[in-house]
């Protein structure tokens, strides 16, 4: 397989797949609703919402980490966790400019 060639593409069109990528998964996304849910840093908790072990989770928040979406601050053994407004605004209006700029047409 080769390269992704990423250099291709826009700053834009990079940006949409990191926060897609980061979203791509269903533990990521189950992550993100609790979060949502309980308004509130997270710190062991998430382990226990999900059917998955310690490790499987700790690689999800990771990706989730990395993509910006959520922050983390260490509070003595435990990361807590949280989901970043100003990134998660910048994620939703990401994806709104894609859905807004369709327009239906009589195709197919």
């Amino acid at each position: 397989m080769g390269s992704a060639k990423t250099e291709a593409f826009t700053q834009e069109e990079n940006e949409v797949a990191k926060y897609a990528k980061a979203l791509g998964h269903p533990a990521r996304i189950a992550i993100i609703q609790y979060l949502i849910k309980k308004q509130s840093c997270i710190c062991g908790d998430i382990v226990n919402e999900l059917p998955l072990s310690q490790a499987t989770v700790s690689q999800h928040l990771k990706e989730l980490k990395t993509s910006g979406i959520i922050k983390g601050e260490i509070e003595g053994v435990k990361t807590c966790y949280c989901i970043d407004p100003e990134v998660w605004k910048k994620v939703q209006g990401k994806f709104n400019s894609i859905f807004d700029a369709f327009k239906p047409i009589n195709c197919c």
